[in-house]
């Protein structure tokens, strides 16, 4: 079945489609997840489906799986940055043992070098793809990952020091 067929069965089921929706808990959220499985259909290229409607139906079902998984992630998010926020400011002694370590990991990566330093910052911090790291510097996709392993050994060596103490 191709792509304008699909379409024509969706079209021909689309009230069956609703009530599964809405069967299935989609709620007030049903039409739209009709609309975004319409939306999907027209936008991608099919092959023949064999049994058009049961693609259909697990379409619909998988977009209200992923709706259901998205709010679902939203809400910790949500509940997450409330707990944060909601959290009182940490204590003048915890605030001085954070400046100490971060201090002492600057430090650590100064003493890799410049180069190295820049790597790990740029990658960890900054988000940066490390092919564009090494194009930036003039390095070669190596140097960086050797930079960046030995950036990661010190961090994780520095890590191990302050569960230590």
């Amino acid at each position: 079945m191709t792509s304008s067929g699909l379409e024509a069965v969706f079209l021909a089921n689309r009230e069956r489609l609703l009530r599964f929706l809405v069967a299935h808990g989609a709620g007030d959220a049903a039409e739209d997840l009709l609309h975004e499985l319409w939306l999907k259909l027209t936008a991608t290229q099919t092959g023949p489906i064999a049994q058009p409607i049961s693609y259909l139906y697990r379409a619909a079902n998988n977009l209200m799986l992923d709706r259901y998984r998205s709010t679902q992630q939203a809400s910790k998010r949500e509940s997450d940055w409330t707990e944060i926020v909601s959290d009182p400011p940490p204590s003048g002694e915890r605030v001085l043992i954070a400046r100490q370590q971060f201090e002492l990991a600057q430090s650590t990566l100064d003493e890799l070098g410049a180069r190295a330093a820049t790597v790990f910052l740029r990658h960890r911090i900054d988000g940066i793809a490390q092919r564009d790291i090494a194009s930036e510097l003039g390095v070669s996709l190596s140097t960086v990952e050797s930079d960046l392993r030995r950036a990661y050994r010190a961090m994780i060596d520095l890590r191990r020091h302050f569960d230590e103490v």
